[in-house]
């Protein structure tokens, strides 16, 4: 691939990632429930990780490596508090 078409194609994916975190965060400040809210901010979450792994491949490093691992073990902690938390809550209703 000529550097020309890899500009391109990293240009193109920068957009779609973007796009994909601006729509996240509006999920999230719009919500209207817990639920809406915890899976825009993994969705957040997932293109951040995806973000990072992209240009570890275009850069062709592993340094940002433990960062990635650290926000998929934060992403997955905090699905399940809240999904735990969302089940309590609703044994308190009935």
């Amino acid at each position: 691939m000529s550097a020309t078409a890899v500009t391109i194609v990293t240009l193109i994916v920068g957009s779609c990632f973007a796009a994909a975190a601006v729509l996240s965060v509006i999920r999230i400040v719009r919500g209207p429930s817990l639920i809406d809210r915890m899976a825009a901010s993994d969705t957040l979450l997932t293109v951040l990780m995806c973000v990072l792994i992209a240009e570890m491949v275009i850069n062709g490093h592993l340094h940002t490596l433990p960062l990635v691992v650290g926000l998929a073990m934060t992403a997955s902690v905090g699905t399940l508090a809240v999904a735990r938390f969302a089940s309590r809550a609703g044994r308190r209703k009935n």
